[in-house]
């Protein structure tokens, strides 16, 4: 997808960390012909081709099956720092009351966050994505096989830290969920629209620190509905636990 967002074709050279290292590699060779003729007008040709296509095919052919497994899938989106990993540790033993928990950990390198969330109590899969600034359906179907998600399942997948390009991949997820912390500035809506436009839900994390910062949540509103009005918003810390509860009553 190296028109899309510079990070190379879809799904190549991704890995599965757990529980087997799996990589797969896709070429695409490309045949050049020219063809010289005299005395001919030259004919250019435009054919366009939508390049989601093939990842939206496949996010609909997960749906369907998340749908006939009565699978909740959610992608977690955010810019790296946000608190993802860290919200997810601590919602674990309350969402696991209602549903089993997956974990899919999205990360061009390492197990640190995939090792995190099962030391918390929930089963998970690295996915490494290399120099991917993204997941796509493609690695979201391979990870749910790898992991055999139960039916009746929660499914969270966190996606590569980066407001760019996630926003314009469908996993095929029920529920896109941003998260957006006080250390990062009042204007990531408005700098970041696409992503947030694309999202079910917003929550802003790290309220622990705003006694420290000069961080105003009203103008981050305000913000926030200029570029999607009426998105619920959820206040929380991942730290103090604080919106923790109403957060939770939400899956």
């Amino acid at each position: 997808m190296c028109d899309t967002c510079g990070c190379g074709s879809e799904h190549d050279g991704f890995i599965l960390q757990h529980p087997s290292n799996e990589e797969e590699h896709h070429h695409h060779p490309h045949g050049h012909h020219n063809h010289e003729h005299s005395h001919t007008a030259k004919k250019e040709i435009n054919i366009e081709t939508d390049i989601l296509g093939k990842n939206n095919l496949l996010a609909e052919r997960n749906r369907g099956w998340f749908e006939a497994k009565n699978i909740l899938a959610i992608n977690f989106v955010s810019s790296p720092g946000s608190g993802k990993t860290t919200l997810l540790e601590k919602l674990i033993s309350g969402l696991q009351k209602k549903r089993k928990v997956y974990v899919i950990e999205g990360d061009q390198q390492t197990t640190n966050d995939a090792d995190r969330i099962k030391a918390a109590g929930a089963e998970a899969i690295q996915i490494n994505t290399g120099n991917g600034c993204h997941l796509d359906a493609h690695m979201i179907n391979h990870a749910v096989k790898d992991l055999d998600v139960s039916d009746g399942a929660l499914l969270c997948i966190e996606n590569v830290g980066n407001l760019v390009c996630p926003a314009l991949f469908d996993l095929g997820e029920q529920k896109r969920i941003v998260i957006a912390s006080t250390a990062e500035g009042e204007d990531k809506p408005l700098k970041y629209p696409n992503m947030f436009q694309s999202s079910d839900l917003c929550i802003l994390n790290k309220t622990d620190l705003l006694p420290y910062l000069d961080f105003s949540v009203e103008k981050f509103k305000e913000n926030l509905n200029k570029v999607k009005p009426g998105i619920p918003l959820i206040l929380v810390s991942a730290k103090t636990g604080d919106g923790l509860n109403e957060l939770i009553s939400t899956f």
